[in-house]
């Protein structure tokens, strides 16, 4: 359970008004003090992720949130916060006080999680203290959500089985991509993996992509062969079949791409994850921008993690140098990582986003969505990379379908459809 990557769980978002007892619930859920308790209103300011195991539903990501009816400067902060983690919910909680019922808060929220297709649990808390009036609050739920609402009482453990069994049943199965790279392989195949161990790679182990890639393959029952970009050339000779295909770290693409032969597929970890994470058919979109783009544009680069950044760091150095040469020296850049996604897209004339292996699915594709509302194209670094350097076609064969899109050949692929 410790070794799931949180962006690779469920996320389960636990929404309500202050006092509703958001973060007891999670306790009862969860057999474990996780949550901060108590009877002052607003305890909870800011989301809290924690990972845990939700049995039978295995490794989860629960996340407590500030009260949805929170007041003043600093409350409406708080609910902005809130509001925010719809993005990255796979499933959502929302409890209801019978103290306060359904109100205008609760609609709001309930009707802002059914527009993004996000799967709902409501349930009734502290029922020990409200019998008289749950048969006629149920009835109300039923009748305004078309949703059965599960009673519980977090402070008894009245209802928590109930309330387990339901999330499990509610659960969505398609929080993440079935596949990193399985689908493009069969039983047998051998994959090369070129993994660069720089100053930026993490000592003693790999980073995430590259262990999750080896791990889908494994699971394919494919043959994973780890080498890095100076043994390649080596690697390849020493086999005597050749793989299926190679994938590189987005940074050795030239040099890679220089040793493979034509007839070997060849992409990288940061494409496999724009499909695994995102979707590949709005990156091509960014990727047509790239060669549009002009001096005195503005670009956005977003990284999803806040690692310790190198002298040739690859989202504030590399990328915008490669850009500079290909446009000008007037290129605009701006920088935000982590959490921070600004609401101003529209203010850009491109989005530059990195794999996202920190973010889950549903979050990632958020994104991209707001980008498109916005009207500005999205492209990631892998994608980005390899347009810069001329291979993006060759690293888009692996992908029949976005290949042909990246050609324009959208009316041969829709009869193929």
């Amino acid at each position: 359970m410790q070794e799931t990557p949180k962006a690779n769980r469920p996320h389960i978002g636990i929404f309500g008004r202050r006092n509703a007892g958001k973060s007891s619930l999670i306790n009862a859920l969860t057999n474990q003090e996780l949550a901060l308790v108590s009877d002052v209103a607003g305890t909870t300011t800011d989301p809290v992720y924690k990972a845990m195991e939700l049995l039978p539903l295995g490794p989860v990501v629960m996340i407590d949130t500030a009260g949805i009816d929170d007041r003043g400067t600093l409350g409406e902060l708080r609910v902005k916060k809130t509001m925010e983690v719809i993005c990255k919910t796979d499933l959502a909680i929302l409890v209801i006080d019978p103290a306060t019922g359904v109100g205008d808060f609760e609609r709001g929220l309930f009707n802002r999680l059914r527009e993004k297709n996000i799967a709902i649990v409501v349930t009734i808390n502290k029922v020990d203290l409200y019998k008289n009036k749950l048969a006629e609050l149920r009835k109300k739920i039923e009748r305004e959500f078309g949703i059965e609402p599960v009673p519980v009482s977090a402070l008894n453990n009245e209802g928590i089985e109930e309330l387990r069994d339901t999330i499990v049943r509610k659960a969505p199965l398609d929080y993440e991509e079935p596949y990193i790279i399985g689908d493009l392989i069969k039983p047998g195949d051998t994959v090369v993996l070129v993994t660069p161990i720089d100053l930026a790679a993490p000592k003693g182990r790999l980073i995430l992509p590259q262990v999750q890639t080896i791990r889908d393959v494994l699971d394919h029952d494919g043959i994973a062969i780890v080498t890095k970009e100076r043994e390649l050339k080596m690697t390849l000779r020493n086999l005597k079949e050749k793989p299926r295909i190679v994938v590189t770290d987005s940074q050795a693409f030239m040099k890679v791409d220089a040793d493979v032969p034509d007839d070997i597929l060849l992409t990288s970890f940061s494409i496999l994850f724009a499909r695994y994470k995102g979707d590949l058919g709005i990156f091509l979109e960014g990727a047509k921008k790239l060669e549009e783009l002009k001096p005195g544009d503005r670009v956005l680069i977003a990284e999803a993690c806040t690692h310790r950044r190198q002298a040739d760091d690859i989202g504030t150095v590399k990328i915008p140098r490669w850009l500079r040469l290909k446009v000008g020296n007037e290129l605009q850049f701006e920088h935000v990582s982590g959490l921070e996604y600004p609401e101003n897209l529209g203010d850009y004339d491109l989005i530059l986003h990195c794999g996202g292996c920190m973010l889950n699915r549903r979050e990632v594709i958020s994104r991209l969505e707001k980008a498109r509302r916005a009207g500005i194209p999205v492209i990631n670094y892998g994608m980005a990379i390899a347009q810069l350097h001329g291979i993006l076609d060759r690293a888009l064969k692996p992908f029949p379908e976005i290949h042909a899109l990246w050609l324009g050949e959208r009316d041969l692929l829709e009869k193929a459809w």
